[in-house]
């Protein structure tokens, strides 16, 4: 295990989560922020502001589109995991070590913290500001919340294992593209009723500025279970791997062989895992 910290390919792909993870939380927040942004209703009037309703289709398009443009941009290095609950799935199904999936929660938490703090210093305007806070809707129930928050992440992680099954050869299309709508579409149902979060980094980082933990632990345990959950059926259930769990220590141990085994001065991670 100590020898992948030895890897500049390795570090290459934590520091990769690290910075596309503060481009997706300045996208993806800025987007509905912007929405409550005060602007002048009239032209000729600059003191006379309106606030805008918010636009939940805009918002989901925002945040699938970011996940599809940065899987294009920074897949080959770090696969763009950009969610702990995908890399836990992408951990439960072999195609990452235990320590390269511990480093990418935290950098995809402190980078979702920086990207916030950066919306934080841009829309000190917008009053009540919540910088993307998730919590639960009037009427919601702890443990309706849950449920939202496990189904939603769940139909993410199951799209991101099956995408990126390297026994498949009927793939068409591109995956980045299909794991973006797949985030599109988690947030046009869950923004309703929690706010939708399915990514716990972003819900930590919206946390951490806002200093605000209400119910935050429902947007870590929920999208971890349902990406837990969404890895082994596939893994064992749908499609089950012939390997045996020798493999599969070496992988959790030592990380795929083929990240690794060409020159470092050359390596390039494969986008497999994301």
């Amino acid at each position: 295990m100590a020898s992948e910290l030895k890897k500049k390919a390795f570090w290459r792909a934590v520091i990769a989560e690290f910075l596309a993870m503060i481009l997706f939380v300045f996208i993806s927040i800025g987007s509905a922020l912007g929405i409550q942004y005060p602007i002048p209703s009239d032209p000729t009037n600059a003191t006379s502001t309106d606030t805008r309703p918010q636009d939940i289709v805009k918002v989901s398009l925002a945040f699938g589109l970011a996940i599809a443009t940065l899987a294009q941009s920074v897949g080959h290095i770090s696969g763009a995991h950009l969610n702990p609950a995908v890399t836990l799935g992408c951990l439960l199904s072999c195609q990452i070590s235990i320590l390269k999936a511990l480093l990418y929660i935290i950098a995809q938490c402190l980078g979702a913290v920086v990207g916030t703090a950066i919306l934080s210093g841009i829309t000190t305007q917008i009053s009540k500001n919540s910088l993307g806070l998730n919590g639960l809707s009037e009427g919601i129930s702890q443990g309706q919340g849950l449920g939202v928050e496990i189904m939603v992440t769940f139909q993410l992680v199951l799209c991101v294992v099956a995408i990126t099954d390297r026994r498949r050869n009927d793939v068409s299309g591109s995956a980045p593209l299909a794991i973006g709508l797949s985030v599109a579409l988690g947030h046009l149902i869950a923004i309703d009723y929690t706010g939708c979060g399915m990514n716990p980094a972003r819900s930590f980082g919206s946390a951490v500025v806002a200093n605000q933990f209400t119910n935050h632990w429902i947007f870590w345990v929920g999208p971890m279970i349902g990406g837990a959950a969404a890895a082994i059926i596939y893994d064992f259930i749908l499609s089950p791997r012939t390997s045996d769990f020798t493999d599969r220590i070496k992988v959790w141990t030592n990380g795929q062989v083929e990240e690794y085994e060409i020159d470092d001065d050359h390596a390039r991670v494969e986008m497999k895992p994301k």
